[in-house]
């Protein structure tokens, strides 16, 4: 297609305009072959120019044709009006496709990996020349490993050691934790500047962003599609099973960082630029235009888990949301700081205070559910009972949380009292925890809560003896959890850990009173000695009932405590030597007093069964858990 002649030095009304005219019907696509299959910004820059030149005069005989007074040519005046209108309708139509051509042409899915990588890099100190709209592979996103509890946020591998070993650099300017890439490139950029202003100068405002927000939104809808967002409604996400909510969770943090702090950054950022000097508003309306539906998308899902029903499991994926969010949330009022993204920053906040609320009381019910949790059956061998870990293993969770928390728990828990009555409730003065923070004092509930149902489930054991090693085996298991965390100790607090470490030492004491206060009693003198003049003071009937009494009672400890379990190595052991100590001295006395008088009798192997050897032996054999041989290994000769 030839350009036309010069027409600038045309000094007549006709002369410009008929060149101009010109020039916008060579590219009228409706009517012509050549100019549907070639675009103008496509080819020859000199084309270009006189193209948008032509533009300019149409727009300018547009002026002059509505401004000039009436004349005798009133028949001439509305025929050049006609022909104006008529070239500056095909010259925007014209434009108008150039608009969606450039757009088109210059728009693909950014990288994903690159853009985790540039939501962990450091600001930069000097912007670099990147290309980020290049296809590339997702896989890394997709295939991202489950962790759990606070620490799920953590890739495979460090985003800096990532970003350190990639060739890849980033034009991008910082605001906090904003990142802004270049979607188009500059050139790009000043062709779709120019032909905005033309649009919108010959008023074709909203053509021109309904292009605009028609092309941009579908590449931020593929940019959405290949962080993994998906497009459900509130109630499509509430009726998700928790497990596969989860695994959406940490996908959603994930992506939202990158949707945030990049891409609607880097969407308003280009708003900017091509729409830069024709109207505050323009901007504003074509970034609104184009990421309002993905962003309320995006939100809509914190938004479904903020009310969605509360459970105890949900607490701590709540917090991971509640902590993204408020991560985001200077972020999110940056890019969308203007009036029409109210309703965005609005839904934000809201979200973010219903997911702290949520926060709180899924932590009033679980210590409901803690204290009416209502099994009855005895956990075998008096160990912990699985309740026992469940809560402890949450508590030490949620101390993970601290600082979110502290934050959002501001009332203490509501408690019994001694005054109260209240026999299903246990006892807490919070004059003994002056100074604790609200957080601390739940938690400090929670376990006397736990331990309040613990007692009631010992009652359930018909062995006494067995009922105060299952409060021992959970009271330590408290106490241990307690000490493992730092951050679980320091609000609990030295005081009411030495407290507990006092409640599991008294219920070790109890069980051995219970158990070996009547086996010890075999081993006492009186009762044996008879007094007469013929008699050698002992009573060998009595002392051989004596022995046999002992053997049965010690057997029938060692055939049932043996079964019984104690977890802990360490405690294990020590209640062995307590038992032994008390035990062993006792016997080894007992024996050497009276072994004589049964061993110058008749059959001695039936009473004397064992040896002291024996029976430290047999002492080992307790708190393993599993059963023992029905007999004793029998005394050595």
């Amino acid at each position: 297609m030839e350009p036309p002649e010069n027409y600038s030095t045309s000094t007549s009304f006709a002369e410009p305009f008929e060149d101009a005219q010109k020039i916008i019907l060579r590219w009228d696509s409706t009517a012509s072959e050549e100019a549907r299959e070639r675009m103008i910004f496509g080819g020859d820059r000199q084309e270009v120019d006189l193209y948008l030149q032509a533009v300019d005069e149409i727009q300018r005989s547009m002026s002059s044709t509505s401004i000039s007074p009436p004349s005798s040519h009133h028949h001439d005046q509305d025929s050049n009006s006609n022909k104006v209108n008529s070239a500056i309708q095909i010259a925007m139509a014209r434009l108008e496709d150039e608009f969606r051509n450039i757009l088109i042409n210059h728009t693909s899915p950014v990288e994903v990996d690159s853009l985790f990588i540039l939501d962990h890099a450091p600001a930069p100190a000097s912007s670099l020349n990147h290309n980020t709209s290049s296809v590339g592979s997702s896989n890394e996103f997709d295939q991202e490993e489950v962790g759990g509890g606070g620490g799920d946020h953590v890739d495979a591998l460090d985003p800096i050691q990532r970003a350190d070993s990639s060739n890849s650099s980033a034009s991008y300017r910082s605001t906090s934790s904003i990142r802004e890439i270049d979607l188009i490139p500059q050139e790009a950029v000043a062709d779709l500047q120019s032909i905005a202003k033309r649009m919108i100068s010959a008023g074709y405002l909203r053509e021109c962003i309904q292009v605009y927000g028609s092309v941009r939104k579908s590449a931020v809808d593929a940019s959405f599609r290949r962080l993994g967002i998906e497009k459900l409604s509130i109630g499509d996400i509430q009726r998700l099973e928790w497990e596969a909510l989860e695994t959406k969770i940490r996908r959603w943090i994930r992506a939202a960082k990158v949707c945030v702090r990049i891409l609607f950054a880097s969407e308003k950022k280009l708003c900017e630029e091509i729409f830069y000097g024709i109207g505050t508003a323009i901007d504003d309306a074509c970034f609104m235009e184009t990421v309002k539906g993905p962003a309320i998308q995006l939100f809509n899902f914190a938004e479904a888990i903020s009310i969605s029903r509360r459970s105890p499991e949900k607490m701590f994926k709540i917090l991971d949301l509640h902590d993204a969010l408020m991560d985001l949330l200077p972020d999110i009022e940056v890019v969308f700081e203007s009036k029409s993204a109210d309703s965005i920053r609005v839904q934000a906040a809201e979200i973010l205070s219903r997911l702290a609320e949520a926060a709180r009381g899924i932590l009033s019910e679980f210590e409901s559910a803690v204290l009416r949790e209502p099994s009855r059956v005895p956990v075998p061998g008096g160990t912990i009972h699985p309740l026992t870990r469940y809560v402890m293993n949450y508590i030490s969770l949620i101390s993970d949380y601290k600082q979110t928390l502290i934050e959002l728990i501001m009332s203490k828990p509501s408690t019994g009292s001694r005054y109260s009555g209240d026999p299903t409730t246990p006892d807490m003065e919070f004059a003994e925890l002056e100074g604790k923070t609200p957080l601390a004092l739940h938690l400090i509930w929670i376990i006397v809560i736990l331990q309040f149902n613990l007692e009631g489930k010992s009652k359930h054991y018909k062995d006494a003896s067995l009922a105060h090693l299952f409060i021992m085996n959970n009271v330590h298991y408290i106490v241990q959890k307690i000490k493992g965390s730092p951050e679980l100790r320091e609000m609990i607090g030295d005081d009411y850990l030495r407290k507990l470490t006092g409640k599991f030492r008294q219920a070790a004491t109890s069980h051995q009173r219970a158990t070996w206060v009547s086996v010890l009693y075999c081993l006492r003198d009186e009762g044996l000695h008879v007094s007469g003049s013929f008699s050698s003071g002992v009573s060998k009937s009595a002392l051989r009932e004596r022995f046999k009494t002992f053997n049965a009672m010690f057997e029938e400890v060692h055939r049932t405590q043996a079964t019984w379990l104690i977890p802990d190595s360490q405690l294990r052991e020590e209640l062995r030597i307590s038992i032994s100590e008390k035990l062993i001295p006792a016997y080894r006395s007992f024996l050497g007093r009276f072994r004589s008088h049964i061993e110058s009798g008749k059959h001695p192997e039936n009473y004397i069964k064992y040896s002291v050897e024996d029976l430290e032996s047999a002492v080992l054999d307790f708190f393993e858990g599993y059963p023992v041989s029905q007999h004793l290994r029998r005394r050595s000769q």
